[in-house]
């Protein structure tokens, strides 16, 4: 396997930053961020949710399909060799046209050879106001999964996932070392005021928790900027297994690092054997949409 000759220690960087209307630009103007974190020594790079574009999912506009590429599209195409030539791993989120009626918010992780380690198509899709994304993208059909890297097992899951424990656990179970969050989360200008720290402590904490029941790195890559009725808030984050906070960025385009510990995941799980002590004969009930009583 390759990651059994990973490294004990990694630094990861998270790309903080906003998007236009121009896809090309976006992609060069991230992709320089890129380069920049692997200068300051980032061997696994995150990007946010949906980066090459603006976040369309504010409304219902069927204009926006022309958004979406293809698995091997001009996304992949920038960065591939920019994985290969600078030997790092970077987490790659795209607006996936996989066939005509047939799109999937998809996050590709690219391998330090340029490769595709694995995709993950995004599983839980919300239906908010100004987040209408049900419109736009297929459920995702590859369910959880660790993407087996060079670098270590990466847990890869996507924005609205980050609120069900269902796809953290399984995702653990399958060895991630490390889960990565690629986002778009923002208040809307109405609630802010009322609601706005409220919202983003639950956002940050039920991750944090994520990271504490499955002894494990947690890593949220979030966007800035005003689009609209929508101001995405930032504040790019890590964690480590005992939930506490390793890293985290402000409101403004930045790049947010930290040491990924693989021996501190190891030692967690040996120290808080949650894995060890699930109860696996009692959860029949989970896969039901509720329990009569």
């Amino acid at each position: 396997m390759k990651s059994s000759a990973a490294p004990s220690r990694v630094q990861v960087s998270l790309v903080q930053t906003w998007a236009d209307a121009d896809p090309k630009s976006n992609r060069l103007r991230t992709a320089s961020l890129v380069h920049r974190a692997a200068d300051e020594g980032a061997r696994i790079v995150c990007l946010q949710e949906l980066f090459t574009s603006k976040y369309f999912c504010h409304d219902e506009n069927i204009e926006s399909f022309d958004l979406a590429e293809p698995l091997e599209g001009p996304t992949v195409e920038m960065f591939a060799p920019i994985a290969r030539d600078r030997k790092i791993v970077i987490i790659l989120p795209i607006f996936e046209r996989r066939s005509a009626g047939i799109y999937h918010n998809t996050a590709i992780v690219l391998d330090t050879d340029g490769s595709t380690a694995g995709i993950y198509r995004k599983m839980h899709i919300p239906h908010d106001p100004h987040f209408y994304e049900k419109y736009f993208f297929t459920p995702g059909d590859l369910g959880f999964r660790s993407i087996d890297t060079t670098l270590g097992k990466l847990g890869i899951l996507i924005c609205w996932d980050q609120w069900f424990p269902e796809a953290a656990r399984l995702t653990a179970m399958q060895g991630a070392e490390i889960l990565f969050y690629p986002t778009a989360i923002g208040w809307l200008h109405r609630e802010k005021e009322n609601l706005g720290h409220t919202q983003h402590n639950a956002w940050e904490t039920v991750q944090r928790g994520h990271a504490i029941a499955n002894s494990l790195y947690v890593a949220a890559a979030n966007r800035v900027g005003i689009e609209g009725e929508l101001e995405f808030w930032g504040q790019s984050f890590a964690c480590d297994p005992t939930g506490s906070i390793v890293a985290k960025g402000g409101h403004q385009e930045e790049i947010i690092s930290f040491e990924f510990d693989r021996d501190l995941v190891a030692e967690s799980r040996r120290q808080w054997p949650f894995l060890r002590d699930r109860r696996v004969d009692a959860y029949q009930g989970i896969t039901q949409r509720l329990i009569d009583s």
